[in-house]
């Protein structure tokens, strides 16, 4: 099993869902000593495969793979239509088509976890929860590594009595999607490192992730007990990743000033820039996952080009995001 501790260069490249994770970033951040890890969320099973075999082409690195765990909660229908009607003036405006009606969908999760085993990839990430034991064990016998992302001190005790062999504390000031367990509950806001304090004494591996501009933020992690430190946003204007490039340009635009959290695109907590959407919607919009996250998608897609309208996921180092190597940004980052 894939010792995650004796990695050349304490680093993760965090699964980044929806476009700015790609092979070629998975490839070169494990190829530069760290460790890779691709997002599987909105992928079909045959796509997944797919871009697996397209990190193998690039290094024969060991790297990861990250899934969404499903939560199917009562659909909250008038939520869901009143938020609707709340975006349907600026769908207008960009010529976007808003779904009437959404189904739940889980993502393919168990046909993509057989892709996974089939794949025998180094290690498994998992987010928004924790699969049955039993898919934890038949990880384990194979010999990957499982790495639950935790939030809080509850979270990561579930984890690993599930069977995971690692956990990346996600600290408040991650950017994207936050980790919690379940759809509704609201951000226990604590702090990536005194997150790590808290759950390092589980007998596990600890990632760190969490506001990653710089090595100073690393080597802080290292010394609050974790054994390396997970980044995203620290690769978004790299040319390895799939970031749109109005997203990559507003890592830098001065109107951009400050990070929050928002279920304003998906329905789920996720922090990015504060931005005229964000500014606009994040009180009407309900804990509705994934829905909402369908809904929004033809009007994401259909204002690619506004920063003020697309998700512009960042954490709250987003001012350390340089315009270079994925190579380069592991070497910046390690602080040994």
């Amino acid at each position: 099993m894939l010792d995650l501790t004796a990695l050349s260069v304490p680093i993760v490249g965090a699964p980044m869902a929806g476009g700015p994770s790609t092979p070629a970033l998975t490839a070169a951040v494990s190829a530069a000593g760290g460790f890779g890890i691709l997002a599987g969320a909105y992928l079909s099973p045959d796509q997944l495969r797919e871009q697996i075999a397209a990190v193998r082409d690039r290094t024969d690195a060991p790297f990861g793979v990250n899934l969404f765990v499903p939560e199917e909660i009562p659909f909250d229908a008038a939520a869901f239509d009143a938020y609707r009607e709340a975006l349907l003036s600026l769908a207008a405006r960009y010529g976007a088509e808003l779904p009437e009606h959404v189904d739940y969908s889980d993502d393919r999760f168990d046909a993509k976890v057989g892709v996974l085993l089939d794949e025998g990839v180094a290690a498994v990430s998992f987010t928004f929860g924790v699969p049955e034991p039993a898919v934890f064990a038949t990880f384990t016998e194979r010999a990957v590594a499982t790495i639950a992302t935790v939030t809080g001190p509850l979270e990561a005790e579930i984890a690993v009595a599930a069977g995971a062999t690692a956990l990346c504390a996600q600290g408040v000031e991650a950017g994207g999607h936050r980790g919690t367990f379940h759809i509704s509950n609201d951000d226990r806001e604590i702090g990536v490192l005194d997150l790590i304090g808290q759950v390092t004494g589980l007998d596990v591996p600890v990632i760190g992730a969490g506001g990653v501009g710089g090595r100073d933020d690393v080597a802080a992690m290292l010394d609050a007990g974790a054994i390396a430190a997970q980044a995203g946003t620290a690769f978004l204007r790299t040319p390895e990743a799939g970031t749109r490039q109005a997203h990559r340009d507003a890592l830098t635009d001065p109107r951009f000033t400050e990070t929050a959290t928002t279920r304003a695109y998906s329905g789920r907590l996720a922090r990015g820039l504060v931005n005229d959407f964000i500014r606009d919607f994040t009180e009407a919009a309900p804990p509705v996952y994934p829905q909402i996250n369908t809904l929004t998608g033809p009007l994401r897609k259909a204002a690619a080009h506004d920063p003020q309208v697309i998700n512009l996921w960042a954490g709250t180092g987003w001012r350390g995001a340089r315009e270079t190597g994925a190579a380069d940004v592991v070497a910046a980052l390690d602080p040994r």
